[in-house]
């Protein structure tokens, strides 16, 4: 089916922790429409004090934070799952237009449909400033780069 998103649920440690990694991957590409593919079409977001449905208004969000949040990059750690479910520990850097930098933590949960698209998203994010020097996160993910827990 063209519109299955593997790794598929029932997850498991593995492909759960692959997930997420895709997960990421896909965000630090800061295409809105790329990312808000793996959303199921009436997918409902809780991100921060916003509540969204369905992909047009997923693609409409991550286009204005592509304008706020400048130079975005992002970590992933899976914290746990169940058969259709994943909770994710996160943080990201990026600087506004000020060019004050800020790393954004917080937590996901992921709820999934049979095909892999997520149909569910709670975040919890805090901000907090930080000067260029203090930055831990300079670009995407690459494949030597461990998987450690976000500190």
């Amino acid at each position: 089916m063209p519109d299955q998103r593997p790794p598929l649920p029932p997850f498991d440690a593995d492909s759960a922790a692959r997930k997420v990694l895709a997960a990421e991957a896909a965000w630090n590409t800061r295409d809105p429409e790329r990312v808000a593919l793996a959303y199921t079409p009436d997918s409902v977001w809780r991100n921060r004090d916003l509540f969204l449905q369905g992909r047009a208004e997923i693609i409409d969000f991550l286009t204005a934070k592509g304008q706020r949040e400048l130079d975005y990059v992002l970590r992933k750690s899976l914290w746990t799952f169940g058969p259709d479910r994943i909770a994710v520990r996160f943080q990201y850097e990026w600087h506004d237009i000020g060019g004050q930098w800020w790393r954004s933590y917080g937590n996901e949960l992921w709820e999934f449909d049979a095909d892999g698209l997520m149909s569910r998203r709670e975040a919890s994010i805090n901000d907090v400033a930080i000067t260029e020097s203090e930055r831990r996160i300079r670009g995407p993910r690459t494949e030597t780069e461990p998987v450690l827990p976000l500190r």
